[in-house]
């Protein structure tokens, strides 16, 4: 038997939260956006913690009584299971010459609605939901659009943004992915 990932989509009501940090996470989430649409990998690369953990799980449909299993088990494949190192030689690849599925390189727009402090009760680490949209443009003619909801811990960091990302569950909205790879973050 295999341990199942318990990704609800139901979320608790969060409690509110306080105006000034909800402004401050939603800020933070919209700069890191114009650095991912802008290429500016390195600048993006220097929001994520050192302990990282960057996961895509793998989603599957299911019949109703079945949906606790949607997402597959702790031991099976996912899109991606990245840590801070495996995200550094991503980051290098993705800028060098010789990454064939970014060179040239994708146009992307991510937009980022509905953020959710689910966990505010510290300040100094959130829980966070956000819903978000990439449109990706690469070559001539390929486009590929995403919708899903992040899942982030989010911590207090003394760098200009504010917080770092300790924990990101990427969860698409579509099962099967038709892109011809996932060469970009989200």
């Amino acid at each position: 038997m295999t341990d199942t990932v318990v990704i609800s989509p139901v979320v608790d009501k969060p409690k509110l939260a306080d105006p000034v940090l909800q402004h401050e996470v939603e800020q933070f989430y919209y700069w890191e956006a114009k650095l991912l649409n802008d290429r500016r990998y390195m600048d993006w690369f220097s929001l994520l913690a050192e302990d990282l953990q960057y996961l895509m799980p793998i989603r599957s449909t299911r019949i109703m009584r079945e949906q606790q299993k949607e997402w597959g088990s702790v031991s099976d494949f996912a899109h991606f299971d990245e840590d801070h190192i495996s995200m550094r030689g991503r980051i290098k690849k993705i800028t060098s010459d010789v990454s064939w599925s970014e060179n040239p390189a994708s146009r992307t727009r991510h937009a980022i609605t509905n953020v959710m402090i689910l966990d505010g009760e510290r300040t100094d680490k959130l829980e966070v939901s956000s819903v978000f949209f990439v449109y990706r443009n690469r070559l001539e003619r390929q486009v590929d659009i995403f919708a899903g909801e992040r899942r982030d811990v989010l911590r207090r960091s003394e760098t200009d943004a504010g917080f770092e990302i300790a924990r990101r569950t990427v969860l698409l909205d579509q099962s099967t992915i038709l892109s011809n790879n996932l060469s970009f973050f989200f």
